[in-house]
């Protein structure tokens, strides 16, 4: 529960924050009537996000194992990859997301309704669509039959919008260089494990070779269906008794993107503490300051 909990108020946190960054700079220049356009577009991308999620849950369960298998481990690997491109990315270009955001939206303002809610469309939509995917392929691999995965994505959402809330009030400040940082390693940590059940997933459906090949098997200390080792599916997509080909990509993939991930980016001391209410010109309240 606790790794769909992070996807989603990583996830979440995102677009909250482009969708306050974008209504802010709306209300600061004077240009409410644009409002409405701003949240069709964001309710656009939510519907098809939504709408890309329930397709891919109910749309494979017509398939035969086999095909469930190999669509399971294929989307896994696709989801790994986007989520690892969005966490550099954004650890990248987390200083510059206002004024890229501010420079797209007067281009969309001088072009009218449909282009703003285009903007507002793409600026939320790419976040929405890598969430479903990423929850889907999360959700798959921790599964026991019960809703507890869904519920950790659904509560962190929550939190996300929430947290998006206060930053438009102007009554939370974070660092939101460091929260990225380390929100983004515990991802790739959960990434690792959807890409090792991916592995897995795709030896089930005959793609790879070595499913029999098993690197160890601590079934007897760690028993799947005990509290922590349901815990330590739930967290890290932990597996008792993978084969040697989940351990190896699991390794190969962890390692390095976690040592690159670490790598200095420049991170100026304090540029990552931010709240939405200076987009709006007007001072902190005295709980940010606190």
């Amino acid at each position: 529960m606790f790794s769909n909990y992070l996807i989603g108020l990583r996830e979440g946190l995102e677009a909250s924050l482009v969708v306050c960054i974008l209504i802010a700079y709306l209300v600061k220049t004077g240009r409410r009537d644009a409002l409405k356009p701003i949240w069709a577009g964001i309710g656009i991308a939510v519907a098809i996000a939504m709408g890309f999620g329930c397709v891919l849950e109910f749309g494979s369960q017509e398939l035969t194992f086999e095909a469930q298998e190999a669509l399971g481990g294929s989307l896994s690997v696709l989801a790994v990859g986007l989520v690892t491109w969005m966490v550099f990315w954004m650890r990248r270009t987390a200083r510059h997301l206002k004024s890229e955001l501010h420079g797209k939206l007067d281009a969309a303002l001088a072009m009218g309704t449909g282009a703003l809610v285009a903007t507002a469309f793409l600026a939320v939509g790419r976040e929405g669509l890598e969430t479903a995917l990423f929850v889907w392929a999360s959700v798959h691999a921790a599964s026991d039959g019960t809703p507890r995965p869904l519920a950790g994505v659904a509560l962190g959402l929550a939190t996300a919008v929430l947290l998006g809330w206060l930053f438009y009030r102007g009554a939370l400040r974070i660092n939101l260089a460091k929260f990225f940082t380390w929100t983004g390693a515990m991802l790739v940590v959960v990434a690792a494990g959807v890409l090792a059940y991916g592995m897995h997933d795709l030896q089930e459906a005959g793609w790879l070779p070595g499913l029999r090949n098993l690197a160890f098997d601590i079934s007897g200390t760690i028993p799947p269906d005990s509290w922590y080792g349901t815990l330590l599916k739930g967290v890290f997509n932990f597996q008792p008794d993978p084969t040697v080909l989940q351990v190896t990509v699991w390794l190969l993939y962890l390692v390095p993107v976690l040592a690159l991930f670490f790598a200095p980016v420049g991170f100026a001391s304090g540029k990552g503490k931010v709240t939405v209410a200076d987009e709006q010109g007007s001072r902190p309240s005295k709980a940010s300051q606190a």
